[in-house]
């Protein structure tokens, strides 16, 4: 009995930040029941595709090669401007990925960005988001030298606004350049 190893009957292993999921519906409702199936529906539903290896289109690996490609297609000199020095994009935008912006965003703008999940039925708004957000950051990002520096510009987004930076994104210039 020495060597047992336990899983939760669920099979999920719980990982840090794991709980950024849930916290966010404590803003909504009060009832923990409510909190608990309303959070076990958007987690089957979505965010169980963000830890799980698949070639599912909204599995991590598809919006991580998504983001990738959205960032070099319509962000190219920015892109190699972060590999030449040697800090690759996606070692950035992963952690953003895997948690659908929990714990980086403030809460008013993570609600909204997961009504946004719900409202396109779509996980593929997170890599464009992350897409909006290295743009966003452009002229600061292209003054960097080190990884370090490139780390120091995007550690901290959550006074970001969600809405205009995907409005941005989507609706103007950088997908869809004039």
């Amino acid at each position: 009995m020495e060597h047992t190893v336990t899983y939760p009957p669920n099979g999920i292993i719980p990982f840090h930040g794991f709980s950024f999921y849930l916290a966010p519906m404590c803003f909504i409702w009060s009832d923990p029941v409510i909190i608990y199936n309303v959070f076990l529906a958007f987690y089957t539903r979505y965010f169980f595709r963000l830890h799980s290896l698949s070639s599912h289109e909204q599995g991590i690996l598809s919006l991580c090669l998504q983001f990738e490609t959205l960032l070099q297609t319509h962000q190219p000199q920015l892109f190699y401007h972060l590999r030449e020095m040697g800090s690759h994009p996606l070692k950035h935008a992963f952690n953003w990925l895997m948690h659908a912006f929990a714990g980086y965003l403030d809460t008013s703008q993570l609600l909204l960005l997961w009504d946004r999940i719900i409202g396109y039925n779509t996980l593929e708004i997170l890599p464009v988001l992350a897409v909006a957000i290295f743009a966003f950051r452009r002229n600061n990002l292209m003054e960097v030298t080190t990884p370090s520096e490139a780390e120091a510009v995007l550690h901290d987004i959550s006074n970001l606004k969600v809405i205009p930076l995907l409005q941005y994104c989507l609706y103007a210039r950088i997908l869809h350049p004039v």
